[in-house]
């Protein structure tokens, strides 16, 4: 913006300012000279005018500020608003797309790009409304963050992308993108334009980063969940928290080391109880605020998928030790399985994971997972013995059966009793041609779609990397694409991969 368009928006803004502080300051003066001769009910109106003016001079000026401060955002980080050419975008660039109504998706489009580019990582920001067909077709990896309008409308800046480009057919095979959905749950049509705008991307062979994070009316877990997501593909975990949470003071009172002899990285299981009686769901989320002895910063966040239910009395984890490049403890599992001795006061804050609570319905439930992914599949299956449900199917997979076989124990019983009435285990280390947990569902194709077609769900919990996009790709290639996009929107397919 030129300073002669800043002097005249600024001089607009003093008058306009100015012209209702006179208002009100007039109102008030008549108000006063005028009382003595006014009915009570007169006065009423009359304060009740003259308040209704203050309202209005204080709203103004909030979003006079607004304004000035997005402005200067903008202004700081240089927003292009020219195109982005094919020529400029390099095979290692991330696109940063943003649909904003309100410009709050803009907003977090900037705080997505600082982030990446803190890591080491190139950007490029755009509005979607830039976005074309050849961008979309060269582009390696996107990032979208998608505001929904309205009842489930796209923003108006996206009606050219919704008109042009997500009516076409396109080859976007080697594309990988990842969707923030913002929303309102007040809304029917919740993060709408968001899952449309996936489900396009699926369909023309692009492949995920990691999966949808829908965002309740800027809920601060959510954009706290995709933020973790940034620091994992930028290979900077380290980065503080946008938005800092309050935490609980738990303790830990439990460790145990699940897999002694291991070829693979040490894995725990831990017990936290809470300072008083905590309620969750199956599939909530533990954010855990790590610290490390003599370090004084504010480490950011490490997020865990919960083990257990409410009815247990503690929050319980299973974690596997991990190393960062010097080959010292990752920040979190370091923390939480080696430094905080028992008895350590642990910063806790527990995250509402609506994507992977329990179906609605009785119905049958196929559960996989591999490593410490059994975390969140453990907690379903509590809920679901305490339930009564028994028609359970779990695909588990990890190294070898003799050292990496996590809660053996609680497996056999619950087969044992019935609460799982099928259990396939995939070590992939027990014989000489490896075998996984997408293996086994080939296997067990027949059954399994019998299952489908019975109205069972089906949940993944474990790593994104290999064991997910497996494990997708053998559900597509028995189930058809268009059964598994069904059984997604309707709830009865959801990931937690990480």
């Amino acid at each position: 913006m030129s300073s002669t368009k800043k002097l005249n928006l600024s001089k607009t803004r003093l008058l306009n300012l100015g012209l209702i502080m006179t208002l009100v300051l007039s109102a008030i003066c008549l108000f006063a000279s005028l009382e003595q001769y006014l009915s009570i009910q007169q006065v009423r109106v009359v304060t009740t005018v003259i308040l209704l003016l203050c309202y209005t001079l204080f709203y103004y000026w909030i979003q006079d500020r607004h304004a000035q401060a997005h402005q200067a955002h903008r202004a700081n980080h240089q927003i292009p608003s020219a195109s982005l050419s094919t020529e400029s975008l390099n095979q290692n660039d991330t696109l940063i797309v943003y649909a904003s109504q309100t410009g709050y998706a803009e907003q977090l489009a900037l705080q997505t790009q600082t982030s990446l580019q803190q890591g080491g990582m190139q950007t490029h920001l755009l509005d979607i409304s830039q976005l074309d067909s050849a961008l979309l077709q060269k582009a390696q990896q996107i990032l979208f963050i998608a505001s929904t309008t309205g009842e489930g409308d796209a923003p108006d800046s996206a009606a050219k992308f919704t008109r042009d480009i997500m009516t076409q057919s396109l080859s976007l095979t080697h594309c990988r993108y990842a969707v923030l959905a913002l929303g309102d749950r007040h809304y029917q049509a919740f993060c709408a334009f968001g899952h449309q705008l996936d489900h396009w991307l699926h369909q023309q062979g692009a492949k995920t980063l990691f999966d949808l994070v829908e965002v309740d009316n800027g809920d601060d877990g959510a954009l706290r969940h995709w933020q973790h997501h940034l620091g994992v593909l930028s290979g900077h975990t380290d980065l503080a928290d946008w938005h800092p949470a309050e935490y609980e003071t738990w303790t830990l009172t439990e460790r145990r080391l699940l897999n002694a002899g291991s070829q693979g990285n040490a894995v725990y299981q831990l017990r936290l109880t809470p300072p008083t009686k905590r309620d969750w769901q199956a599939g909530d989320i533990a954010e855990i605020l790590p610290r490390r002895p003599g370090i004084e910063i504010v480490l950011p966040h490490r997020e865990y998928s919960i083990a257990s239910i409410p009815q247990d009395g503690a929050v319980e984890l299973i974690v596997r030790q991990m190393q960062q490049a010097d080959g010292g403890l990752g920040w979190g599992s370091g923390w939480l399985t080696h430094f905080a001795e028992l008895g350590t006061a642990i910063q806790l804050r527990l995250r509402n994971n609506r994507s992977f609570h329990p179906p609605d319905s009785h119905c049958p439930l196929i559960l996989i997972g591999n490593g410490t992914g059994i975390a969140g599949l453990r907690a379903h299956l509590k809920h679901r013995a305490q339930q009564g449900q028994r028609q359970n199917w779990l695909f588990f997979g990890e190294r070898n059966r003799e050292h990496d076989f996590f809660c053996q124990t609680e497996i056999e019983q619950w087969q044992t009793s019935g609460v799982l009435s099928k259990l396939d285990l995939a070590f992939s280390r027990d014989q000489p041609q490896r075998i996984y947990v997408q293996d086994k569902l080939r296997e067990q194709a027949a059954a399994l779609s019998e299952w489908i077609s019975n109205g069972a769900a089906i949940y993944v919990c474990g790593s994104l990397e290999g064991m997910a996009g497996g494990v997708d790709a053998a559900l597509r290639e028995m189930l058809g694409d268009e059964v598994l996009e069904t059984m997604r929107e309707d709830g009865l397919y959801r990931r937690d991969v990480y």
